[in-house]
């Protein structure tokens, strides 16, 4: 039966969402953050988010996911469209472009795009009350 699962994860989802599921790269906790983020869901997943930004750009963005492969894949999504962004453009990020880039989050987990990209703005905030950056 695993393998009848693993087969329709690979034919149930685009490239793209298959490549932010299982990446791993942007998996790590950053010590002493310019800014931080955690929220958990409703549905129990809890997302934090973790940003370095040197020169009013994210050189450093990071996540960890207590969760699924939704939100693990929209967390990546999130941090490869922000990583070496301006903080005003990470501002910009919301989750119908996450759900649209990954192109197959199922309709019911679109709630995952919405966690990943809170906790984003929850780090945005961080950053903005430390530093004392302007903006939203």
């Amino acid at each position: 039966m695993a393998n009848q699962n693993q087969s329709d994860f690979f034919q149930d989802h685009s490239l793209q969402f298959i490549e932010m599921a299982l990446q791993t790269h942007y998996m790590e906790r950053i010590q002493n953050p310019d800014g931080y983020g955690k929220r958990t869901g409703e549905c129990g997943d809890t997302v934090e988010f973790f940003i370095i930004v040197r020169g009013g750009r994210l050189m450093n963005v990071a996540f960890k996911v207590d969760g699924c492969l939704n939100t693990v894949a929209c967390s990546n999504t999130v941090v490869s469209m922000i990583k070496e962004k301006t903080v005003e453009q990470a501002w910009e990020v919301n989750p119908e472009q996450v759900a649209e880039f990954l192109e197959t989050l199922p309709e019911d987990h679109f709630h995952c795009a919405q966690l990943a990209v809170g906790a984003l703005y929850l780090a945005l905030t961080s950053l903005k009350k430390k530093s004392g950056l302007h903006g939203r």
